[in-house]
């Protein structure tokens, strides 16, 4: 809202910014209410998003329509179930290796405790965190974790479905942007921006947790940690969670380091992977990143924390996307809030373009021919 609009509706600025705010809160929270729908369709959204090239480049090498929609369609799915298979193998193959350290796992808590004794530390809190740090109940956590993730087959359904509109919509949609009246172009803009800068993020973030995948599998064999190339797969799904998926992706292979072949096994596993994963993960991605999609590294690591308390775990995975669509809506479509465009880290130095009825040429990439 400009400063013109608040004087028409009689409000000092303070306070229509403390009502934008409230109004912000109230929206969020409606929105964490309905996350059980709310995150999956949004995850459908970005899928489609990422995959929707594929049918007009299809079409360009003589596909018939339907043959085209149906391999977007295929393709869309492999993915969700690729992703989906990948990760339940992974924390399946993890609890099921717990149980078989049972015993050095006894042994290492046994050495901790006695240390702590050692120390002076009172003998009912040794017992209390000796009885906390069961392999069992471990594997039990692990176990529970996998039934829930398991669980989320019953929104599956709710995805597929989803999935085969939007993409079926998808074909049709982009025709309908060319019939919006010009001066409604700049919010076409704005989503158009929004579906190229998920596509890239997308396209980024899989190039580099593939590269990381590959040396953090190496790494692993050569020290001898066990199913090396599980924890890469793991690494390379956890690296679509910016800045910090590399801490979940390091917690398995950590333990069975340490399980396997002590302390020093766990503590090169852990510096193999702060050398690795932090220096791609954490500052060379980012960067690429942040000048792909046009966001600062401090509001990309915001951003996964915020989205998580907001749509659960997806939120992590789509935290980046969503920003995105966020940037679109409130800053991106409106001329007013262009100033916030370097402080969200979108450096770009075009001009925004802003058409008007009586000049619709105006702000085009291309001169307009010149007429009496």
């Amino acid at each position: 809202m400009t400063q013109t609009s608040d004087r028409a509706l009689g409000l000092p600025r303070p306070l229509v910014i403390m009502l934008g705010f409230a109004a912000a809160v109230v929206a969020f929270a409606g929105l964490r209410a309905i996350e059980d729908i709310l995150a999956p369709a949004l995850l459908a959204l970005v899928l489609t998003i990422a995959v929707h090239p594929l049918g007009p480049w299809l079409r360009r090498k003589g596909w018939p329509g339907w043959a085209a929609t149906t391999a977007l369609i295929a393709t869309t799915y492999l993915i969700i179930l690729g992703l989906a298979v990948a990760l339940v193998i992974a924390v399946a193959r993890f609890a099921a290796l717990l149980p078989q350290y049972k015993a050095q796992f006894s042994d290492l808590i046994k050495h901790v405790t006695d240390g702590l004794n050692n120390l002076g530390v009172d003998q009912k809190q040794i017992s209390a965190m000796s009885n906390a740090f069961d392999i069992g109940s471990f594997a039990g956590w692990i176990t529970s974790l996998l039934g829930s993730m398991v669980g989320v087959a019953s929104d599956l359904v709710f995805i597929v479905l989803l999935l085969l509109f939007m993409v079926v919509d998808a074909n049709w949609f982009p025709g309908r942007l060319g019939s919006i009246p010009p001066d409604k172009s700049r919010m076409v803009e704005a989503f158009s921006s929004f579906a190229r800068g998920t596509r890239t993020y997308l396209v980024v973030s899989t190039i580099f947790g593939g590269i990381v995948a590959v040396i953090d599998s190496g790494v692993l064999w050569l020290i001898g940690v066990p199913v090396p190339l599980l924890w890469g797969l793991l690494a390379f799904i956890t690296n679509y969670i910016p800045n910090i998926g590399f801490i979940i992706g390091l917690v398995p292979p950590a333990v069975l380091g340490l399980l396997e072949g002590g302390w020093g096994m766990m503590i090169a596993v852990i510096v193999a992977y702060c050398v690795i994963n932090f220096i791609i993960q954490s500052v060379i991605q980012p960067r690429y990143v942040g000048d792909a999609v046009g966001l600062s590294i401090s509001l990309t690591f915001m951003s996964v924390v915020f989205w998580a308390w907001v749509i659960g775990p997806l939120g992590a995975l789509l935290s980046i996307p969503l920003t995105l669509l966020m940037k679109a809506v409130l800053v991106d479509s409106d001329p007013d809030n262009s100033w916030l465009k370097p402080l969200l880290g979108d450096v770009s130095t075009e001009e925004p373009a802003e058409p008007t009825p009586a000049a619709p040429v105006r702000g085009s990439p291309e001169p307009a021919p010149v007429t009496d």
